[in-house]
């Protein structure tokens, strides 16, 4: 009798790999699984995000009435850790252990972190806004534990996505380097989307309590996914031990020095820096800007966030194929950019004209852009990369785009508040402040692409 259910696992088995994004990276010694199984430190990294960036952010402005600006603060004091992922990658690469271990101490050390802060957010932030029994409590109380939670949350982020990528080039081969990390961050992605909509279903009907279960509930996946992304991915080796032993001291400055020589370094950062600009002020902004000026819903507001990475994952799904064809980083990234210019006009447009569909398929552009500027960005960083500067590349690219990114959401934020204070807007007007600041990242993506056009040009 002919069995459908064997046929039908074959016929899945062999074509799943043509489909899955950067499945050919697997090999006989690291499988699929194993790497599948190490990304889920980026699915963590992706719960935070969304949670800080997408819903609380939301829930701070709209439902707890926290100023714009102290909200655009909080979201910004990681940045305080941004520069360091520089070090915490070279560190990484250079670590000493008796046991032969090189990133899992700090990935381990950033998920603690992780944990501490989100295990304190949630009562900080109902203090912070007074609400209930705490409007008693001091409020400078509530916003130094706010600022703790969101620095320990920051900081848990950029040492466990810095290193956690390291671990993951050093498992494969070096030209699978760009792969590898694509894959991590596709991995990311999928982590935003899933939680966002988790937390938009979970917060559908707001109330403080369900707030606290929910921050808990991601403090204790964290912990759980982490662990088990890290179980036997680096083995302990006495050899190993002993040759970090027997190895010269390195020095940051020196390998920093060698890393920012290499041919038109300078000129990639600064388009990183520019590029994240024009993508990054809008983070904080979105979710206010459609539940004040479309009307949406606290769990149809945390939605825009998922649709954003869904966006971000096409970008990166089309990136990831025209550069392993031979494509060109600098004019993706010039692609990227020239998407984000007409996903923001949509964006402002949308309060007076179509409404609710522009304002989607504005946000859907804008992620399609961003998601092609980051993999060509990224991509063109690690390449030429050698292997004993793997952690201090990844790192120099994520310092910069996590500092420009925390900037950024700080700088939307005073512009709207300041614009607020002085304009006295109401009724369409209310929409002006926000549209302002997407303005602003319209001007930072064309600085951009006004910077890699020299080096499209000359590359034909």
């Amino acid at each position: 009798m002919f069995d459908y259910r064997t046929f039908a696992m074959r016929k899945l088995l062999t074509i799943a790999p043509r489909y899955l994004p950067f499945a050919d990276v697997a090999t006989d010694e690291v499988p699929l699984s194993r790497l599948l199984r190490l990304s889920l430190f980026q699915v963590t990294v992706g719960m935070a995000l969304s949670l800080l960036v997408g819903t609380l952010n939301r829930v701070m402005i709209v439902e707890l009435s926290v100023p714009a600006t102290l909200v655009a603060g909080m979201l910004a004091l990681p940045l305080l850790f941004a520069p360091l992922r520089m070090f915490i990658g070279f560190k990484s690469d250079t670590h000493r252990s008796a046991l032969g271990l090189r990133r899992v101490p700090y990935i381990w050390k950033g998920t603690l972190y992780q944990f501490g802060g989100f295990a304190i957010m949630p009562f900080a932030l109902l203090v912070l806004s007074g609400y209930g029994e705490a409007i008693d409590a001091p409020r400078w109380i509530g916003l130094a534990s706010a600022a703790l939670a969101f620095l320990l949350v920051g900081a848990g982020v950029h040492m466990v996505q810095t290193v956690g990528l390291a671990l993951a080039t050093d498992l494969v081969k070096d030209e699978d380097h760009p792969k590898v990390v694509g894959l991590m961050y596709v991995m990311l992605l999928l982590g935003m989307v899933v939680s966002a909509l988790t937390y938009g279903a979970l917060l559908e009907t707001y109330t403080p309590g369900r707030l606290i279960q929910v921050i808990q509930g991601t403090a204790v996946l964290t912990v759980g996914l982490n662990m088990l992304a890290l179980w036997k991915q680096e083995s302990r080796d006495r050899n190993r031990a002993q040759a970090m032993e027997r190895a010269p001291k390195a020095h940051f400055r020196d390998a920093w020095d060698r890393v920012i020589a290499r041919p038109g370094m300078v000129r990639l950062l600064a388009v990183i820096g520019l590029g994240t600009f024009g993508f990054g002020m809008a983070d904080v902004l979105l979710e206010p800007y459609g539940g004040q000026a479309l009307g949406f819903t606290v769990g149809e507001t945390t939605q825009l966030t998922a649709l954003f990475a869904i966006g971000t994952l096409i970008g990166f799904g089309l990136a990831s194929r025209v550069l392993g064809q031979g494509g060109d980083p600098a004019k993706l990234a010039n692609l990227g950019a020239l998407l984000g210019i007409p996903g923001f006009a949509a964006i402002i447009l949308s309060s007076s004209v179509v409404g609710p569909l522009l304002f989607l398929a504005g946000i859907l552009a804008t992620g399609i852009g961003a998601g092609l500027f980051g993999h060509a960005t990224l991509t063109a960083t690690i390449r030429g990369a050698p292997p004993e500067q793997i952690g201090l590349s990844l790192g120099t690219w994520g310092a910069v785009q996590a500092t420009c990114a925390g900037l950024a959401v700080a700088l939307a934020g005073v512009v709207r508040d300041v614009l607020v204070g002085v304009g006295g807007f109401s009724g369409l007007s209310a929409n002006l402040p926000y549209n302002a600041v997407f303005t602003i990242e319209i001007a930072f993506l064309a600085l951009a692409i006004f910077v890699t056009i020299p080096v499209a040009v000359r590359r034909g």
